[in-house]
């Protein structure tokens, strides 16, 4: 932070959903990521220059009450959040505005997080946004700034710690999957099944899934964010599952495609195998020093090839296709790879060469929507200077390990 800057992170509302209901609360990554506090109401004043040495760091609290133990339970105290957090200075919130008004005399540069996700969509207003308004306006002649690119950078880079929770998270998401291979059965609604893996991770203290869960069969896994859960499963059809649990706010993503009835087609096992061969190539190109981009490009041709091979393309259609929309396109049409960490999607440094610590999905697919055939495999991985970690190593893929369990 340049000399005199000063950033203000605010935590999540609380959303509503009709009369007097509420969502459940999902704290502000940044803010979950700088301090640790998972409390609505909060706001975390960093002032590295500050001459006052209690302004450098400050915590500001929503005021705890015997009420609202309550009707909500315990909030955190003064003393409580200063052993969680290490921060010294915590205060009420009340006291904001009024902190602020010193605070402000001294500082030159405000920065102030936005969401600049690339995916991003977002019609309701964020708290971060009616502060920036608020801020602006009280002090129009102040320089603003923006604190995302700092927060990207540091959180793109994953801590011990950090990874330590995927890894338990990507366990619990393991032993959700083994649960269902040996539930799964003609017959069974794709809701049951998204109800044995809240099931499990429950049970094994994760707040449940890290994204809406996609449990889909047959044609449904040709629709790449099915989310209605609610057909049948049919003997003959391939299940897809996109699932991943939550452990203490960081998320696991995987997928699994498996038979119905235990046993793939011979159709089936060669796209199976297809989309594996790429996941696992996939996997080795992603190094430090690489480009995103140039990495979705090389695996563009790995899919390339296999689908020649599987003859639903061919080397013409290659020959002729149209270098912004690739002939593999039509099969697999989505990206292979994003990062992972505080959120399903998390934020990170696409037009920056990959870094080791970074965290990633690996997910091809092929969807071959005339055969109601639609397989795609994903994996979690840490990039090291050495190569990788697999955080799902141990969640059953190959073909033959997939159908020995299922028919136990």
């Amino acid at each position: 932070m340049e000399d005199g800057a000063m950033a203000i992170i605010n935590s999540n509302d609380i959303m509503p959903t009709n009369a007097d209901g509420s969502m459940p609360f999902r704290q502000n990554s940044d803010l979950l990521y700088l301090c640790g506090v998972d409390q609505e109401e909060s706001i975390l004043v960093i002032f590295p220059s500050a001459h006052d040495k209690s302004h450098r760091e400050i915590l500001f609290l929503k005021e705890t009450s015997p009420e609202i133990a309550i009707w909500e339970g315990e909030k955190l105290s003064i003393k409580d959040a200063r052993k969680l957090t290490g921060i010294e200075s915590v205060r009420w919130v009340d006291s904001f505005d009024t902190v602020m008004k010193t605070l402000m005399s001294e500082a030159e540069i405000v920065l102030l997080p936005s969401n600049e996700h690339t995916r991003r969509s977002i019609p309701t207003e964020t708290r971060e946004e009616r502060f920036s308004r608020w801020i602006r306006k009280e002090y129009p002649l102040h320089r603003y700034d923006r604190l995302a690119p700092q927060m990207h950078r540091l959180r793109s880079i994953k801590s011990l710690e950090e990874i330590e929770q995927m890894q338990r998270a990507c366990k619990i998401t393991e032993d959700g999957f083994r649960r269902i291979l040996k539930f799964v059965k003609p017959g069974v609604m794709e809701y049951e099944i998204q109800a044995e893996y809240m099931h499990e991770f429950l049970r094994n203290r994760s707040r449940g899934f890290a994204y809406e869960p996609i449990i889909a069969s047959g044609f449904n896994a040709c629709v790449l964010h099915y989310i209605s859960n609610n057909q049948e499963c049919k003997d003959g059809d391939i299940l897809l599952m996109d699932v991943g649990c939550e452990y203490g706010n960081y998320a696991s993503d995987m997928t699994r495609a498996i038979p119905v009835n235990g046993k793939f087609t011979t159709r089936q096992k060669e796209v199976y195998n297809a989309v594996l061969h790429v996941m696992k190539e996939a996997i080795k190109l992603l190094r430090p020093g690489v480009f995103l981009a140039d990495y979705h490009k090389k695996v563009g041709l790995l899919m390339e090839e296999q689908l020649i091979g599987l003859g639903l393309i061919s080397a013409k259609d290659v020959e002729n296709q149209n270098p912004a929309m690739p002939a593999y396109k039509k099969y697999f049409m989505h990206g292979t790879s994003h990062f992972i960490g505080l959120d399903v999607h998390d934020v990170g440094l696409w037009n920056q060469p990959v870094e080791a610590g970074m965290a990633f999905t690996v997910e091809p697919g092929i969807y071959i929507r005339e055969e109601n055939l639609g397989i795609r495999l994903e994996n979690d991985i840490i990039v090291t200077e050495e190569g990788y970690i697999d955080l799902m190593k141990d969640i059953p893929l190959d073909v033959e390990e997939i159908e020995s369990l299922m028919q136990e």
